[in-house]
């Protein structure tokens, strides 16, 4: 590939040297010849995953290159320079294929919709396109000297270019990787793009439009034929999900230029006395505006979208997903404010995995990890239906878990706590203290009651509920009799699956 590329450059440094004449022509034709048969090449050794979108571009190349040999034979061999003419055909045909080329990469690489995408691609091509109008397209329909024909042909190739800068910025929008074969890609459009709007811009003015200038056709075809040949286009179609949202400051820097293109237009109109292109700007100006809008539509919604993530992970537990602390606070706070309030009771449990550090040492974290997990969600299914609405589930820390009941007693409380402890996994035990809300009694208060009572629950060996007394009494006592069985259960501990 390396000495393909270096003899390909040699010669397109050599063609605006030489006079211009059928010798040139000849040699920049037979360059071109080469390199898309260099592409056919490439695309049958590299085997890419999807070929079509290659295969594409590769026709669209040579649409484009047969269009060049068929302008010298109509100019070299039959002397003749008509306007329209079969290299017309070929030249426009080649905007399609390369565009649907683009497009085939575009449709492989991305999966799901893209608002923010096909926006981003939008706000460009309509400034764009105004550039194009009024620089290229409409002095080409204006044209006195031309026929009807002639100037709608002319106006075409300037629409070419905008529906292919269309879908390469749709292209540049994806998330796929950067490879090499990807940039040499790019590359080579830029270039024809860059090649062809300078040599139309020219020709409104001159009939020669540069030796230097008619060189970056060549070049452009190397692009494409090194895109080819390198290895990497075989993934160059492969989806790759994005790496997390982000707006980066190149895209936002050519947003914003994109977007005053409009009135840079008119302001450059206005200060070298040009025929104003009044409409022209004005609608261009709404339809960016409206597309501005809908971008930063965009990035408010993602914007609430990653506030909205943000404020359930500090809520939440990251292993159980179950509330977290921090969220138990201020429930409970709540619910003690609304049971003074009206004069319901209020009654907070603490339970905590028995012997969970040698579950741990026994079976190793990632299963201490599961375990954690399945309980959390045992107990919350069970409590749904045992502790009635209002009642909340909320990981403490470690292997503890803070249970608040609304509405229900001690007693009720201990039953509860009973119900979750049969729905424990893995032929797991714990132990669990309640306390019910005093009045006037603070949040830190109760809990530490009900932790006390945790302790005693252990303390009197394990697999139990214990009740913490009303404050001011030292001795908790169990909360039920039928809770009071040390030993119940006796199943060996097993790893959750």
């Amino acid at each position: 590939m390396r000495t393909f590329l270096a003899v390909g450059a040699a010669v397109t440094l050599l063609v605006p040297v030489l006079p211009l004449g059928p010798a040139r022509d000849a040699l920049a034709a037979s360059l071109s010849v080469a390199c898309v048969v260099t592409m056919v090449v490439g695309v049958v050794r590299n085997r890419p995953r999807r070929p079509v979108a290659w295969w594409l571009v590769t026709a669209g190349v040579g649409a484009w290159v047969a269009g060049d040999v068929v302008w010298d034979v109509e100019l070299w061999v039959l002397h003749t320079d008509p306007f329209p003419s079969p290299a017309d055909a070929l030249y426009l045909a080649a905007y399609g294929l390369l565009a649907a080329g683009c497009w085939q990469f575009v449709r492989a690489r991305h999966e799901g919709r893209d608002r923010e995408g096909l926006v981003d691609s939008a706000i460009v091509t309509v400034g764009f396109c105004l550039l194009s109008w009024t620089f290229l397209m409409r002095p080409t329909l204006a044209a006195v000297d031309d026929s009807v024909l002639a100037r709608v042909l002319g106006a075409a190739y300037p629409l070419g270019d905008v529906l292919l800068l269309a879908f390469l910025v749709r292209l540049l929008t994806t998330h796929g990787g950067r490879s090499a074969a990807f940039r040499y890609l790019v590359a080579g459009t830029v270039t024809m793009l860059v090649a062809d709007c300078a040599y139309q811009l020219v020709s409104l003015t001159s009939d020669d439009g540069g030796a230097l200038l008619t060189m970056l056709w060549p070049v452009s075809y190397l692009f494409f034929s090194a895109a080819a040949l390198h290895p990497s286009m075989r993934g160059l179609t492969d989806r790759e999900p994005p790496a997390g949202w982000a707006f980066t400051r190149r895209r936002l820097a050519a947003l914003t230029a994109a977007s005053l293109l409009s009135p840079g237009t008119l302001l450059v109109q206005l200060a070298l006395g040009l025929h104003l292109e009044a409409w022209a700007v004005a609608s261009s100006s709404v339809v960016l505006f409206l597309l501005v809008v809908l971008r930063m539509s965009g990035l408010v919604r993602h914007l609430q979208e990653q506030a909205g993530r943000l404020a359930a992970l500090a809520r939440s537990d990251a292993l159980t997903g179950l509330p977290n602390r921090r969220t138990s606070d201020a429930e409970l706070e709540r619910l003690r404010e609304r049971a003074l309030r009206e004069e319901l009771p209020l009654s907070v449990g603490l339970l905590d995995l028995d012997r969970f550090k040698t579950f741990n040492d026994t079976f190793g974290h990632q299963a201490g990890d599961r375990l954690l997990v399945e309980a959390g969600a045992r107990w919350q299914a069970t409590l749904a239906t045992a502790g009635g609405s209002g009642a909340l589930l909320a990981r403490w820390g470690g292997e503890e878990f803070l249970v608040l009941l609304p509405g229900h007693d001690l007693a009720a409380a201990a039953a509860v706590l009973d119900a979750l402890r049969a729905a424990t996994p893995a032929g797991q035990t714990f132990s669990a203290g309640v306390a019910q809300l005093e009045a006037d009694e603070e949040p830190g208060a109760l809990v530490r009651r009900a932790d006390g009572a945790l302790y005693a629950a252990k303390a009197a060996g394990r697999d139990r509920v214990a009740a913490a007394p009303p404050p001011g009494e030292d001795a908790p006592r169990p909360a039920d009799p039928a809770t009071d069985r040390a030993g119940a259960r006796t199943a060996p501990a097993q790893p959750v699956g």
